[in-house]
Order: structure tokens, then C-alpha cells, then sequence
């Protein structure tokens, strides 16, 4: 049985996503440089992934009796990743680097929600969320390696 806890999270997962969804479109759009046409496609790619995992938790909130948010106002209100609209004119990199930034931000709340997941004794959302970590930890990896750093020790 899904507790009350494992439901919020998910909401609050299903929020972030589709924020982090319309953030990615945003940098699809207005990014510029000499990277433009690499960069336009991958950020297409990211979002398509995300959208997947985003329908994903939302079908397991429902699965467990739970209501996901959707619309962007609940989004906007419950995200753990906040909205940038201001965003439209930086370069490439500083671009790149606020994406990593929200990769990075989503990848601890995917943490919590695996060990949140694990006490509750929930496999699958545990399985669930584990998989989504695995993706963005390798996303976080290669726009480290894309922006010619490393990683920053977590």
C-alpha cells in the first residue's frame, strides 16, 4: 500500500519534471553559437527522455491512488526546480551550465525519492526512480565532459 508520503513526492516529482520539460524547450529555442545545431537537436533529445520519465511518475502517482499536478501553475507552485524566464539571452555555456544545474537538482530529488521509496517498501517506485537516476546521472556526466570540465564532487 502507497503511503502519503511516497504520493507527495511523486507530485512533487511530476512537478519538477514538467517544469524542467519547458526549461529544456526554452533552451532548445534560444540557444545560439557555434554549437547551435548540436545543441538544438540534444536538448530536443533531453526533453523527449524527460517526457517519458514525467509520464511515467505520473502514471505511477495514479497507479497508487494519488492526483498528479497538471497544470504549469502547479508546476510553477511545487517544482523543486525553479522557473527562469529571464534566461533567453545567455551564451551557450552559461545555458549549458543552468541545465546541469537542473539535471543536478533533479538528480538529488530522484535520491530522496529512492531512499523515501526504499523505507516505504515501494519496489516499484523504487525501481522506478532508480532507472530515472541512472539517465540523468549519465546526462549530468556528458554535459560536464560537452562543457570540457569535470564534474563537480558530489
Amino acid at each position: 500500500m502507497a503511503t502519503e508520503s511516497v504520493k507527495d513526492y511523486l507530485n512533487e516529482l511530476v512537478a519538477t519534471q514538467g517544469l524542467f520539460y519547458i526549461k529544456l524547450h526554452q533552451v532548445h529555442w534560444y540557444i545560439k553559437g557555434h554549437g547551435f545545431f548540436e545543441l538544438h537537436e540534444k536538448m530536443e533529445e533531453y526533453y523527449d527522455e524527460l517526457t517519458e520519465h514525467f509520464d511515467e511518475s505520473a502514471e505511477r502517482l495514479l497507479q497508487i491512488g494519488g492526483m498528479p499536478y497538471s497544470t504549469l501553475q502547479e508546476y510553477i507552485d511545487h517544482s523543486v526546480i525553479k522557473e527562469s524566464p529571464d534566461n533567453k539571452n545567455l551564451s551557450q555555456e552559461e545555458m549549458l551550465k543552468l541545465v546541469v544545474g537542473d539535471y543536478e537538482t533533479l538528480r538529488d530529488e530522484l535520491s530522496k525519492g529512492i531512499d523515501l521509496s526504499d523505507e516505504q517498501n515501494d519496489d516499484v517506485t523504487n525501481d522506478m526512480l532508480i532507472a530515472q537516476k541512472a539517465h540523468v546521472d549519465q546526462v549530468i556526466w556528458m554535459l560536464w565532459a560537452f562543457l570540457g570540465t569535470n564534474p563537480p564532487k558530489v
